[in-house]
């Protein structure tokens, strides 16, 4: 099978970028031939802001180069990873009159909130959730402060359900979760084309050693979403010399820097290489994810458990989902510090446990998050895409893909 994968790397690379490079090389390693469509966000510093705004809804120099590409390479499938905001969804039309099977993997929730996160003012938002115009986010400025760059995310969504790209176009969507599908459900798009694949963590990196040093590890951005205001209060509640690590940079580093400052047990390590960020897992008693928000899903938790660490996380979204509490982790009400104080404690002064959720959640890696387990389950949605772009039976005619002119 020869696949098109096209992705739209961030400015900051995040798990995004690393899932497209992933799945790029497990499709390689597997024999299949990988053609890769990229662009940078790094775009933007050159572009007008009206133009841009035109290109997020549609952008014709995407469709035409995607257009050239398929024409020339003749793949049986496009996947595409982020498209946002340079690429625009026009992509997929320009692969659904090649006859192209087109899939999109829904790595956050930019399809029905501008802001990408589904938060506002701190708290879980699902006001713009079954709109087909986001009209609450413009009002509140949700994507970066502003109401014109809100309007252009909303126009974008709002005009591609109007040419069917989400409903008819599209052949298959990839959710990373049960919670994550639901809500794109909720929301509008067909469920019966919504799959559920995970990530992945390749090569399998092996358990971590018995005896674990590293006291407990938070690896990710710094920010409210994060849950890094409740860590750092949950600190003051944990008792004796239990050591935190904290792994990463972002608007909260200030605040993370002045509290390992003022207590010797926490420890600001700043952004590491992605070799030592796995290394630092694998020596911890536990990871933990307090974040406050609906991770669409949250890699390194499943870091955490191929090197059989134990995770405690917050109780919500896809976290809930992951973490089977009190068999592979810790669950605890997000935005609760003395509820994460009190998991950290108890976790801390019983290795025994530590270790029998340690094991759990090596299992729990085996079973569903290896790079064999995520090729079937990759390999089988490319396949039902393919069917459903190039029906055999007169039940699915090819006129059910709608085209919009370029």
């Amino acid at each position: 099978m020869k696949v098109l994968i096209v992705h739209e790397r961030y400015t900051q690379p995040g798990g995004e970028d690393q899932v497209y490079l992933d799945e790029a090389a497990l499709l390689e390693s597997r024999g299949h031939t990988v053609i890769r469509y990229e662009r940078h966000n790094d775009e933007l510093a050159t572009t007008g802001r009206l133009r841009q705004a035109v290109e997020t809804v549609w952008s014709r120099r995407a469709v035409a180069q995607i257009d050239a590409l398929l024409k020339r390479e003749r793949p049986d499938v496009m996947h595409c990873h982020n498209t946002f905001p340079i690429l625009s969804p026009a992509v997929h039309h320009a692969a659904a009159r090649r006859g192209v099977a087109t899939v999109q993997t829904l790595h956050n929730f930019r399809l029905i909130c501008p802001q990408g996160a589904l938060r506002r003012d701190g708290r879980i938002c699902e006001d713009c959730v079954g709109r087909t115009f986001a009209a609450p986010a413009i009002r509140h400025a949700c994507y970066r402060g502003s109401r014109a760059a809100t309007a252009a995310t909303a126009a974008m969504n709002a005009a591609h359900h109007a040419l069917g790209t989400w409903t008819h176009v599209v052949d298959r969507f990839i959710a990373l979760t049960e919670f994550s599908r639901d809500l794109f459900v909720r929301a509008g798009l067909p469920a019966e084309r919504i799959e559920v694949k995970p990530n992945f963590v390749a090569p399998d990196p092996g358990p971590g050693p018995a005896v674990r040093t590293g006291g407990i590890l938070f690896v990710g951005r710094l920010s409210e979403e994060k849950g890094v205001n409740t860590l750092l209060d949950a600190w003051n509640q944990v008792r004796g010399d239990v050591r935190l690590t904290i792994v990463g940079d972002g608007p909260l580093g200030e605040e993370v820097r002045a509290a390992a400052a003022a207590d010797p047990r926490i420890t600001a390590a700043g952004r590491r290489p992605f070799a030592e960020v796995l290394q630092r897992v694998a020596g911890a008693e536990a990871l933990v994810m307090p974040s406050v928000w609906y991770e669409t899903f949250g890699r390194t938790l499943i870091e955490a458990f191929a090197a059989g660490t134990p995770v405690i996380a917050s109780r919500l979204g896809a976290m809930a989902e992951l973490v089977a509490d009190d068999e592979t982790g810790v669950l605890f009400p997000a935005g609760d510090a003395a509820a994460l104080a009190a998991a950290v404690n108890a976790l801390h002064s019983d290795p025994a446990r530590r270790a029998r959720l340690g094991d759990a959640a090596r299992d729990a890696y085996v079973a569903g998050f290896t790079a064999d387990r995520n090729y079937e389950l990759l390999r089988a949605i490319y396949e039902h895409a393919v069917a459903r772009a190039r029906p055999s039976s007169p039940s699915l005619p090819p006129a059910s893909r709608v085209t919009a002119p370029a």
